[in-house]
């Protein structure tokens, strides 16, 4: 919820500010960002799904699950800003 929260809000929001105030776009300079943005979108999937799996209750594997897929995520996220692993430029 909150990495989601954070993509939806936390940066477009600032970045609304930013372009209201300085009347010009802001750049993002990450040659990642979308492939970021890709792997949340196919993470958030993957928990609705689990979430569906486990009939829609909190069960002690639904959490292990959800668990592990977010420490993927933080892995896959710190590889590619280490770079680690460099993923393809998409733009």
């Amino acid at each position: 919820g909150s990495n989601i929260f954070d993509v939806l809000v936390g940066l477009p929001l600032p970045w609304l500010c930013a372009t209201i105030a300085y009347n010009k776009p802001v750049e993002v300079q990450s040659d990642s960002l979308v492939f970021s943005v890709m792997i949340l979108v196919i993470m958030l999937a993957l928990v609705i799904g689990t979430i569906a799996a486990s009939g829609w209750r909190m069960t002690t594997t639904l959490g292990i699950t959800m668990f592990g897929l977010y420490c993927v995520f933080v892995a896959v996220s710190l590889l590619i800003e280490y770079g680690i692993i460099n993923p393809p430029a998409l733009r």
